[in-house]
This record gives structure tokens, C-alpha cells and sequence, in this order.
């Protein structure tokens, strides 16, 4: 049988007709930047056969691959059709042939950017911008910028004196990085999705702290002249016995009115294995506390990412998403909170992890 290549009016159909559908962009990241005019995946050519089954964990799931114009997505096709997906697809023309349909604007989740901006809008989040915050420093006002990206992110570049906090950690890690109630807190990213959750997270988790997010982040930094800094230079550290009392006691203002609905591990493998429906089984603590143990079959999948770019994960539209944490579940109710809003099926998972006890635990 030939390669499977779809038109955009029948791919357009597949998106509207709510089945489970997933989505790879093939181009490099690079070209393909923040996100893909499809909202898709971004999955590169090279790395599909290796990969895919993080992202498309069954093998029955209609995918549709689409490249930049190379040929990629036909040629895939065909190699995964032989590894046993038989439901992949190739986009005709590519994303140059969307495009000039005219269809260029995302077709899943919400962006990143849209998504904070109706919350700063709704919510009234306060702002501050770079020539506030260097003007609050220089006069001595006591003001911590916290940086909600990943560490790695925080690591290539950040405002100077900001500490890293991935956002699904700011309620946890709070009272150790802010021991004052009386600190001006900035919440900072590289532009304003994260930022604006960051902040929007502390102030509906109702934290004493007077906090606000930093307008464009260290993209703002850079435009005003100002030289960003690098490295690990400060990280938040173990939640220590006072973090974690204060964040059970905020995460409930936090989540108030989410009823997530809690499974258990015997649930999640059930779920997992619906041949019938998609499960993700994410791991929302650090990669390092994953890394120390975790549920077989569940991925390392940082909360702060999910918050923002929960699409580069979640590949599969219409998939269920259980959120694993530990018995305190600070941060899988701080994602659910906002994926919830963003149109995801959502459960929590929390897992006795130091127990020793769980013959799941890989």
C-alpha cells in the first residue's frame, strides 16, 4: 500500500470532529520557533522513530505528520506504517500548503501568550516593569524576582539576582525563597506566559507577599540595554518542614472550587491500558526526584513546562492527563489548576514515594 497523504479539507475535518487526533510538526525546532502555526508538536524528522512513543503512547492513535517541503512526512509514513502504526498520515504540501489556505492560526490548546493575557486581564494581575524593578532596587527596597522557567532555561540566561523556581514550585518553595512577608515579589520568565501564572499562582494562592510579574521578562531586560545573567547562580533548594506546612495550608485557597478527581496507582494502570483511549501518566515533580524513582510507565514532565507549553508534551487532543505527585500534591494541583482551564481532562495521582514500599516505584 502507498503512502496515506490527506488533504487539508479532510485533515480540517479531523480537527473538528473531537476523536483522539495527534499532530507532529517535523521541522527542526529552530524554524519551527515557539509554536507551530498547527499548534502541533513539535517533533523533528530525525527523531521520530526513537521517540514517538513518549508522545503518542498508542500504536492506533490517527496521526498526521507534516513537514516543511522535504518529504519527511511521507517518508515517515511509510517506516512507521512497518513498525506497526497503522493510522499515520502525511499532510499534503506540508505546512506551506496550511498556511497558504489561509489556516495559519493554532488549532489546539489555547497559546501560551492568549491564555496568560485573558488571566491578566480577568484577574487584574499587577505588573511591573524592568525600569520599576531596577528603580526599586537601587533605592534598597526589599524585592526578590523569582524565575519560573525550568532550571536549564534559568541556567542559559536571567534577569541579574533572580532565583529559580519553575512555576508548578512556587507554592511549594515559597516560604524558603521569600521568609519575609514584608518582600516585594517579581515574578519573571523570558516573555509573559509564564510570568503571569507565576504571579497569578502566589496571589490566588493568597500568599501575604505584595506580587506582581515582570513585563516581557528577560526579552524586556535585553531590549532596555542591560546585560542578562548565567549560570545556576541561585536555585531554590529541599522544601524544608516550614515550606511545606505553609504551601499544604495556600494550595487549598489555590485549588478551591477544582475538584480534581484523585485515582489511585491500580486506576492509572487501568486507564494506561484502555485500548480504546489515550492516558498520559506525567510526573510532575523535579527530573532529579524522578530520576530517585518513579511510577513505571509515567514521564518526567516539569510542572513549570505543562503551565505554559503543556502542547509539547501532550500530543494526543482529547487525551486523559493524570498529574503524579507526592503525598503532599502541591504541585500537581498548581498545573491542574491551569490546564483544567485550558480544556484538559485532568486527574491526580498521588504516589507514597518515600514509602519503599511500592513495587511500581521503578
Amino acid at each position: 500500500m502507498g503512502t496515506k497523504v490527506i488533504s487539508i479539507e479532510t485533515f480540517r475535518g479531523w480537527l473538528a470532529d473531537g476523536e483522539e487526533l495527534a499532530v507532529l510538526d517535523l521541522r527542526d525546532p529552530s524554524v519551527v520557533g515557539y509554536a507551530s502555526p498547527l499548534f502541533a508538536t513539535n517533533l523533528p524528522a530525525e527523531r521520530v522513530l526513537s521517540e514517538i512513543d513518549r508522545f503518542i503512547p498508542r500504536h492506533v492513535v490517527r496521526t498526521v505528520l507534516v513537514d516543511g517541503g522535504d518529504g519527511s512526512a511521507e517518508r515517515l509514513t511509510e517506516e512507521l506504517k512497518a513498525a506497526g502504526r497503522p493510522n499515520v498520515f502525511a499532510l499534503a504540501g506540508g505546512i506551506h500548503a496550511w498556511i497558504a489556505s489561509g489556516e495559519n492560526l493554532p488549532t489546539f490548546d489555547i497559546p501560551g501568550v492568549d491564555f496568560s493575557v485573558a488571566v491578566r486581564d480577568e484577574k487584574d494581575t499587577p505588573v511591573t516593569s524592568v525600569e520599576e524593578l531596577k528603580a526599586l532596587r537601587e533605592a534598597g527596597e526589599d524585592v526578590v524576582v523569582i524565575d519560573t522557567r525550568t532550571v536549564p532555561e534559568f541556567a542559559r540566561d536571567h534577569v541579574p539576582g533572580a532565583i529559580s523556581v519553575p512555576g508548578a514550585e512556587l507554592v511549594l518553595r515559597f516560604k524558603d525563597v521569600v521568609p519575609s512577608e514584608s518582600t516585594k515579589v517579581v515574578v519573571s520568565c523570558a516573555g509573559l506566559p509564564r510570568a503571569i501564572l507565576g504571579a497569578q499562582t502566589l496571589i490566588d494562592a493568597k500568599v501575604p507577599n505584595a506580587v506582581s510579574y515582570l513585563h516581557d521578562g528577560t526579552k524586556a531586560w535585553t531590549q532596555a540595554g542591560w546585560q542578562l545573567e548565567t549560570g545556576k547562580t541561585r536555585t531554590y533548594g529541599a522544601a524544608t518542614k516550614a515550606a511545606r506546612e505553609l504551601a499544604r495550608e495556600h494550595i487549598e485557597a489555590l485549588g478551591k472550587g477544582d475538584n480534581l478527581p484523585a485515582i489511585d496507582i491500580v486506576t492509572a494502570r487501568q486507564w494506561a491500558a484502555d485500548p480504546d483511549r489515550t492516558t498520559y501518566l506525567l510526573d510532575v515533580r523535579t527530573p532529579e526526584e524522578f530520576a530517585e524513582g518513579h511510577l513505571e510507565g509515567s514521564l518526567s514532565s516539569e510542572g513549570g513546562q505543562l503551565l505554559g507549553v503543556a502542547y509539547r508534551t501532550i500530543a494526543v487532543r482529547g487525551a486523559r492527563v493524570v498529574l503524579i505527585d507526592d503525598l503532599l500534591g502541591v504541585r500537581a494541583r498548581t498545573v491542574a489548576h491551569w490546564l483544567r482551564r485550558r480544556g484538559y481532562e485532568i486527574a491526580i495521582l498521588l504516589v507514597a514515594f518515600d514509602a519503599g514500599q511500592l513495587s511500581d516505584v521503578a
